[in-house]
């Protein structure tokens, strides 16, 4: 079975993680096939279906060769159905977009410019991020208050000085990944700090950040219980990195 660390047999993968989004799933990859398509690179899909219940897995029939789905027995976590996704992957670049479709998927086009532009050097990660200046993005004082604060603690815990961890869109280096993939454990929604703290404690440093677009994202509000389950994911990344030192002694498979 082939894996990450394997050469590259296509310039892109990526990865579409959902959870019981009815028809908004395929809606969202026939617009990412159209805009990988036009991209003029070879590419694959991978849509994850987290432990759906509602079927959402049958609206993707009949996409061809480009999409490959897989359908997870429970609902464990964005992370978890990432790292299945990210596995399979192909791509000299792999990357991921939320499958709700509030990130339109023709913003991909854009990152796989940039990680693949040979003029200079290669990045090893490209971040979409909500908080560049260029970003077209409105969501309430409360959202942007608690973005700014979790930056914040990001910062202090780590140094990291990524603008925004969280917004679900990224591309990496297939080296980076094949590296850091098998050192990470985070199964819910703080795989993507994660991944850029593992990134720059092991010396991953070339982060590109891109201005996104988002719709219709912020009509709803952050439980507080998941607001908690982050802040706890938080604190655990953390109590791995300084204190029990389990990432340095995690040595990914040769």
């Amino acid at each position: 079975m082939a894996t990450l660390r394997d050469g590259p047999t296509l310039d892109l993968t990526v990865v579409v993680p959902y959870f019981n989004l009815g028809e908004r799933i395929r809606e969202t990859v026939d617009d990412l096939l159209r805009t990988l398509r036009a991209t003029g690179r070879s590419f694959e899909v991978i849509a994850v279906s987290d432990g759906s219940t509602d079927g959402s897995e049958h609206m993707l029939a009949g996409l061809g060769d480009e999409v490959r789905t897989v359908c997870m027995p429970d609902h464990v976590g964005k992370g978890e159905a990432l790292r299945v996704g990210l596995n399979m992957g192909r791509g000299r670049f792999l990357g991921f977009i939320d499958g709700d479709g509030d990130l339109p998927p023709d913003q991909v086009a854009t990152l796989a410019a940039i990680a693949q532009d040979c003029t200079g050097t290669t990045p090893d990660i490209v971040v979409g991020t909500k908080r560049h200046p260029a970003s077209q993005v409105e969501y309430p004082p409360l959202r942007r208050l608690g973005s700014w604060g979790w930056q914040q603690l990001v910062l202090t815990l780590f140094g990291l000085r990524v603008r925004d961890t969280q917004t679900g869109l990224k591309l990496v280096r297939r080296e980076v990944l094949a590296d850091l993939l098998p050192r990470m454990v985070e199964r819910r929604f703080a795989f993507d700090l994660e991944l850029l703290v593992l990134a720059d404690r092991f010396g991953y440093r070339r982060v590109v950040e891109v201005p996104v677009r988002i719709r219709d994202r912020y009509a709803s509000t952050v439980s507080p219980r998941a607001a908690a389950g982050m802040l706890g994911d938080l604190c655990a990344i953390y109590y791995r990195l300084r204190i029990t030192r389990r990432y340095d002694r995690c040595v990914p498979n040769a």
